[in-house]
């Protein structure tokens, strides 16, 4: 049984220091029952993504989701986890859900991270590390990828204009998002050149290589096909994929992301469709060097050669294959739990012809690439519009 995206919310991301978690869901989820035109009552299983890893005192945070609506009570709800890709994480355990006879399902996303002070954020992330190994990386997270775009440099030579490529496209991208937190085009020579207000942050990644810390929430309904099909929208999940790698980066090859590479191949294999058949991609630009390393592993490029897909504009909009036409986490900001279920969310807005500013032309089918860790957590969806 094919489950189909119905209906849908997002939040603009950035910081809400008037808003908490519970208020983030709560505004999501009344948004996403509107949309999908169903009511609270019908929801069958109710599914949040948090991440949280100390961004919040409340650490049991699954039925903040009821506080929506009282028709909630006593529906199955649970919480669940997965470094970056929780929101993704969430969203594969509502379509399965649907697979084993849930006719609707409620699926959100949220967190909450510009109220912990700065220091507390990298402790944070750094836990979506392996800490026996990178515990004490200098520059938490961003420098455990600061080191890994080292390690791909030292390899295949400087991809510094690459990554200036790839975060001016994202920005300007994010320019016509509503959701976005950074609606700015920064511009190729500012992405590369390295200045006051865009240091190097760690390795050879500035601060235009780096992801946004950001606060925010996302919502979808799921339904079975067949009540899809007497709804008014459905987006339907043509394929779905998840692959999980080990934690210690020392015991596989970073540079390959090869749970990426074999996430990208089953769904594929699955949609029966090649990398060319998609109209767009939303992947995981947690850091410019994972998205050049992500072309890579999705079959755009051979290994090492990634730099070619971003310098010659194959992945802007009315590319080859454009990326990232949201502006990416780059643009619109990553607020962990959240992160999965937005690039869902905006998804679906793409294949029904409702993306506004940021719509791909003739979108039909749809990837997305959400990533935890370092390629460690690793999922892949392929939708498509049947109603």
């Amino acid at each position: 049984m094919t489950a189909c995206i119905v209906g849908w919310a997002h939040s603009r991301f950035g910081r809400h220091s008037d808003e908490t978690v519970e208020s983030l869901i709560v505004g999501v989820v009344g948004e996403a029952l509107e949309n999908a035109g169903c009511e609270a009552s019908e929801i069958d299983e109710i599914i949040l993504g948090h991440f949280n890893a100390g961004f919040s005192a409340q650490d049991f945070t699954a039925s903040l989701v009821l506080q929506a609506s009282d028709d909630f009570r006593f529906k199955p709800t649970t919480r669940v986890e997965n470094a970056c890709a929780t929101g993704s994480a969430a969203v594969q355990q509502g379509v399965r859900a649907i697979q084993t006879g849930a006719r609707k399902v409620l699926v959100v996303g949220v967190e909450q991270m510009t109220t912990t002070p700065g220091p507390e954020i990298g402790k944070n992330l750094l836990k979506a590390s392996y800490l026996p190994e990178d515990g004490d990386t200098p520059a938490g997270f961003a420098g455990v990828f600061g080191n890994i775009a080292q390690a791909y440099f030292q390899k295949y030579g400087d991809q510094s204009d690459a990554l200036a490529n790839i975060a001016a496209k994202n920005h300007k991208n994010g320019v016509n998002n509503p959701y976005a937190q950074m609606q700015k085009d920064l511009g190729f020579e500012f992405c590369r050149a390295e200045s006051e207000k865009n240091p190097f942050v760690a390795g050879p990644l500035k601060r235009t290589d780096c992801s946004l810390v950001s606060d925010g929430a996302a919502a979808i309904v799921l339904a079975d096909t067949q009540t899809a099909l007497s709804m008014d929208k459905a987006i339907a999940f043509r394929a779905t994929a998840h692959a999980q790698d080990f934690l210690p980066m020392s015991k596989r090859d970073i540079l390959a992301f090869e749970g990426c590479s074999v996430a990208w191949q089953r769904a594929l294999k699955d949609a029966g469709l090649v990398i060319d058949d998609l109209s767009f991609v939303e992947t995981h630009d947690c850091f410019t060097i994972a998205e050049l390393i992500e072309y890579e592993a999705m079959g755009l490029a051979k290994p090492g050669e990634g730099a070619n897909i971003a310098n010659e504009g194959q992945t802007k909009m009315g590319g080859r294959l454009p990326v990232n036409p949201s502006g990416g986490l780059k643009a619109k900001g990553h607020p962990i739990g959240a992160t999965g279920v937005s690039m869902h969310v905006l998804t679906a807005m793409q294949l029904s012809g409702t993306a506004g500013g940021i719509q791909v032309p003739g979108a039909e089918l749809g990837g997305i690439f959400n990533m935890g860790g370092a390629a460690v957590a690793n999922y892949v969806s392929i939708m498509q519009r049947i109603k």
